[in-house]
């Protein structure tokens, strides 16, 4: 069985037929995983300014690159496995850098309000166990983590559930579309406006606490009632309300207090950025948006967001992500005027503009080493075949030495 880099499920049930070092087919992953194991479709090669290179040529440019940079950024590390992240920690306080992942523009605010113990959690077998109320709140899972239902939540027999969804499980959907997730829960689909979720959650607070809610109160005192009759009730939250209440999360803190039988739990896409959430907060006691100047600086102007606004580094250092695919253009245009550094066994949208690309192994596949999964489980990653790339963590290792 193999572990499936694919999302942050990290499914470990995945059969793998491989026939000469080539991966031929594999069985339980869903079409996202199957794609992920199967590696890529056009592997990275090693250039400097455009131009091939080989890998230690390449490695000694990036190391002059941030040695000689007045405001690095090291960036990404979402799919990089926990040895590479603690890596790129290391070498961020080495170069008093900057260092940043996805987190700071999606989930960071729900994870470091976990790790922070705010919120009550679950692991996703106490979910398929136990679990009778199911709140998909901002979150597709049906599209964007495929078998979060069939696996974990909804249709599983679970321990306390054996029934399953068809007597034991009620799945609620709130979001302002009608979503896949939203078609499957049986009518109770809540559609909120865009950036409704704050108005949306005082209305539930209020009607948890006996309040009539000025906002659609049949709605509100119906899931109300539902939340309250929960035995174990889990919320599952998606970027859709992260983003959506990001400048006042203590009211989610203030509707987890009302509904004591609830869990939270962030659903995180890429495999591994729950795992670097919690080796940088381990390290520092945050989760993104960090500086090492002698001392550690958390801020707003360290997130990847405001220092392409605002211009404020001069060099970047690009591992496990891909950040031209998902910022927008108006951010990325800063990127062709200074020099990137790009690590990934892929080309990518970053790597087709970087000043230096090296390839690495494909984690989970041609290498091992550990990831964190959404609810904060360390799970092992299977090396499946062989390859002759080095790991991220040995690249960083090598980058580290050669400073």
């Amino acid at each position: 069985m193999a572990t499936c880099p694919g999302c942050a499920l990290l499914c470990d049930d995945i059969e793998v037929i491989v026939e000469n070092n080539r991966i031929k087919e594999t069985k339980n992953a869903c079409r996202r995983g199957a794609a992920r194991i199967k590696g890529c479709i056009n592997r990275l090669e090693p250039k400097i300014a455009q131009k091939p290179s080989d890998i230690e040529s390449a490695v000694r440019k990036a190391a002059e690159i941030l040695g000689n940079a007045k405001s690095p950024m090291l960036f990404g590390w979402s799919n990089s496995t926990c040895e590479a992240q603690v890596k790129g920690i290391q070498l961020a306080k080495k170069l008093g850098a900057i260092i940043d992942d996805t987190s700071s523009f999606c989930q960071g605010l729900l994870i470091e309000k976990l790790l922070q113990k705010k919120f009550r959690t679950c692991t996703l077998e106490e979910v398929r166990n136990k679990a009778d109320v199911l709140v998909y709140w901002g979150s597709d899972a049906q599209d964007s983590e495929p078998r979060h239902l069939s696996r974990f939540s909804y249709f599983p027999r679970g321990e306390s559930r054996q029934r399953g969804y068809e007597e034991d499980r009620i799945a609620i959907a709130i979001d302002v579309r009608e979503s896949n997730t939203a078609k499957i829960c049986k009518g109770h689909f809540y559609r909120i406006q865009p950036k409704g979720d704050r108005e949306f959650i005082l209305a539930l607070i209020d009607a948890l606490s006996g309040k009539v809610p000025a906002y659609e109160p049949k709605k509100i005192l119906e899931l109300a009632s539902i939340l309250k009759k929960a035995e174990y009730g889990v919320i599952f939250a998606g970027i859709g309300l992260t983003y959506s209440i990001k400048d006042d999360f203590d009211i989610l803190v203030a509707l987890a207090d009302k509904i004591p039988n609830f869990h939270i739990m962030p659903m995180v896409g890429h495999y591994n950025m729950r795992g670097f959430n919690e080796n940088l907060f381990k390290e520092t006691g945050f989760v993104n948006r960090v500086k090492f100047d002698g001392k550690v600086v958390h801020d707003n102007r360290y997130s990847i967001v405001e220092a392409l606004r605002e211009k404020s580094i001069d060099a970047l250092l690009v591992a496990g992500s891909d950040p031209l695919s998902s910022l927008p253009r108006s951010l990325v245009r800063h990127l062709a005027s200074i020099r990137v550094i790009c690590i990934d066994p892929c080309v990518t949208m970053t790597s087709k503009i970087a000043t230096v690309t090296i390839p690495c192994a494909v984690s989970g596949v041609e290498s091992g080493g550990t990831a964190v999964r959404m609810d904060g489980k360390i799970i092992e990653l299977s090396k499946i075949i062989e390859s002759d790339y080095p790991t991220d963590e040995e690249l960083l290792s090598r980058l580290m030495g050669a400073l």
